[in-house]
């Protein structure tokens, strides 16, 4: 097939790739794999404890719940598309560490004030969105450095293992929230999580120094930059219909999932930990299909194993919402989302590692960027119309048009060349 060539950039690929091409560095990805274990350890006490602060502590309508989850994600919408290009022009190993210590001071806030009495749900829409500031640029920078940590043909590979490893900590995570928040109250949780972020600090300050990139160019303006980042993305099938295929997910995603700890704890209400138990079941489901991801795609090829994954998961989390019942059928609904997640995975995985591979060393801030501001951007957007339904309607409502909308994720991939590919086009 013919690829569109955005830019002179585009035309450095077999270079870049063959010089990234070597074997992984222990010296570089493993410090950074273990800070990430480490902060998502962390982040599955906050899954579940910041939205129970919201809708526990400070008794926020369903509405006051779509917007925490909105806030969330919100940088993503306003700054994603700058944010990589100000990162291919900033030393990423301080910018994450940055990050970590940011996200690290906001959570701590949220137990203090509630020590003093004095926490709003003000204050919880401003940490979320705080949040989503640092972790903007932390993950637009780590993405950006792991090319550089990894050889490209341990891309997949490297991938595997941080999917892998996110949902092994998840496993546990909520859990252990919902021990946590029944013992010592969802403001206190969230100390856990901040203490990650220190840690996480720690380790990515251990990652060996990633040097000068050819990405920075002084002399180009900020909306040229942005523009040539976007021209890669969308002038490309492929990176195009991936990203449009994992907006329209994100987007309807979020609808149902900024209503679901207020139907789970709020409409039905079940106990934190009976809560927990569906991001526990979403995380095993997650560990399993990421381990699959490879003998999948082998099996079927990558680009129709990419669009199975999309079906089938929709299939599933749309199965699982009459089982989400106070009695016996919640064990049904949480076996059936954690299947969705296990189905999912491979899209999940094969689209990061082909995005990484694909492009081009100066452009890989900007091309996250790019995929971020589309698809993470949709969830603000998404967590909105989900206060709204959940308002006016109410929470299963909201989640049933959420389940239902994602099943629109895979046309995007079936009106690209993944429909009928065995293997991804070579960059």
């Amino acid at each position: 097939m013919t690829h569109s060539r955005p830019g002179a950039a585009l035309r450095t690929v077999r270079t870049l790739g063959s010089r990234r091409a070597g074997p992984p560095s222990p010296s570089g990805f493993r410090p950074l794999w273990i800070a990430d274990t480490v902060s998502q350890s962390g982040s599955a006490v906050t899954l579940l404890a910041l939205p129970l602060v919201a809708i526990g502590t400070l008794d926020a309508t369903p509405f006051e719940a779509g917007l925490l989850v909105m806030s969330e994600y919100l940088a993503f919408l306003l700054i994603g598309l700058p944010a990589g290009a100000w990162v291919d022009r900033l030393p990423l190993r301080p910018l994450m560490i940055a990050g970590d210590l940011g996200r690290a001071a906001l959570l701590l806030s949220v137990p203090a004030a509630a020590w003093l009495g004095a926490l709003t749900l003000l204050q919880l829409y401003a940490v979320a969105f705080g949040m989503s500031v640092c972790t903007v640029f932390f993950d637009v920078a780590a993405q950006s450095a792991l090319p550089r940590l990894v050889g490209g043909t341990g891309l997949v590979r490297a991938n595997v293992r941080l999917e892998a490893t996110r949902n092994i900590t998840q496993v546990g995570g909520p859990g252990l929230a919902g021990a946590l928040v029944g013992a010592l109250t969802a403001p206190v949780a969230l100390a856990a999580d901040a203490l990650s972020f220190a840690v996480s600090a720690l380790l990515v300050s251990r990652v060996r120094p990633l040097g000068e990139r050819s990405g920075a160019r002084p002399d180009a303006t900020l909306r040229a930059e942005i523009t040539e980042g976007l021209r890669f993305v969308f002038g490309h099938p492929v990176l195009r219909a991936l990203t449009l295929a994992a907006a329209v997910s994100n987007l309807c995603g979020t609808i149902g999932a900024s209503m679901l700890l207020v139907l789970l704890a709020g409409d039905l209400g079940l106990s934190p930990l009976l809560c927990g138990a569906v991001f526990t079941a979403e995380a095993v489901g997650g560990l399993i299909g990421s381990l699959l991801t490879q003998r999948i795609a082998t099996a079927f090829g990558q680009g129709r194993a990419m669009c199975a994954s999309v079906v089938v998961s929709g299939l599933l989390w749309l199965l699982a919402l009459p089982f989400y019942q106070a009695d016996g059928r919640f064990a049904v609904a949480v076996a059936l989302q954690g299947l969705g997640w296990t189905a999912f995975m491979t899209f999940k995985v094969t689209s990061v590692a082909y995005r990484q591979r694909l492009c081009p060393e100066p452009l890989l801030g900007r091309m996250t960027a790019t995929f971020r501001f589309v698809v993470w951007g949709a969830m603000p957007v998404g967590a909105l119309v989900g206060g709204l339904l959940g308002q006016h309607l109410g929470a299963r409502p909201a989640l049933w048009t959420g389940a239902l909308g994602e099943l629109l994720a895979v046309v995007p991939l079936l009106l690209s060349p993944l429909r009928t590919a065995r293997e991804l086009p070579t960059p």
